[in-house]
């Protein structure tokens, strides 16, 4: 017997569609979103688990010139530094590389995590303390399907410095950077990831990580 709603073959067959569809996009419009597009989106994304219901994600939109250039730069000195630790040929390919979307994207979102929340009373932590930067990740992925399946792109930019970003959005320092994420709608649609196209990485299948006891 099952409870709430039964979701059919038809159901399950879109959201395998729309896992699949998912992308880390760096190719955006300038187009903006809807107006209260993304306080939608980010809502459903609170819907996410949480341990001990802890809800310790922190979400902070990215509106201003300054912080965003600011942003961009340290994307540059960060990508610089990254670029001189591969071999020649390695770092001629990761050149031509297009990591971020920071100067299209028209909508862009720090996500943090908060150790120091009282909320959730400490459940499930003690043993585990990293089960909160891991909530956080569940809402940046329920977040990345919510918008989607709303046809708007988002793009994780992991090319940063933590301590730096804080310090330009101006954050407690005890927050944790999960990600900075662009939004927006793709110049591109390709169900393969960008980077399986320019031959960087290639997806493996399950048996490779399926490990049976």
């Amino acid at each position: 017997m099952s409870f709430g709603p039964e979701f059919d073959a038809g159901f399950r067959a879109r959201l395998h569609e729309l896992l699949r569809w998912r992308r880390d996009v760096r190719h955006f419009r300038q187009d903006r979103l809807p107006p209260g597009a993304i306080e939608r989106l980010i809502e459903i994304a609170c819907l996410a688990p949480s341990v001990g219901l802890s809800q310790p994600w922190r979400f902070v939109l990215v509106e201003a010139a300054e912080p965003r250039a600011a942003i961009r730069a340290n994307f540059a000195a960060c990508n610089r530094a990254a670029l001189a630790e591969y071999s020649p040929d390695r770092a001629n390919r990761y050149a031509r590389l297009k990591l971020a979307g920071l100067e299209e994207a028209p909508c862009q979102v720090a996500v943090f995590a908060d150790p120091d929340t009282e909320q959730g009373r400490g459940l499930g932590r003690l043993t585990m303390p990293e089960m909160i930067p891991y909530s956080a990740v569940a809402a940046v992925h329920t977040l990345w399907l919510a918008a989607r399946a709303e046809g708007i792109a988002m793009g994780w930019v992991s090319i940063l410095d933590p301590a730096a970003v804080r310090d330009i959005l101006d954050v407690p320092r005890s927050w944790l950077l999960i990600g900075y994420f662009c939004l927006g709608y793709a110049r591109l649609d390709d169900d393969l990831p960008e980077l399986e196209r320019e031959g960087w990485e290639m997806r493996r299948p399950v048996d490779d990580f399926l490990v049976r006891r």
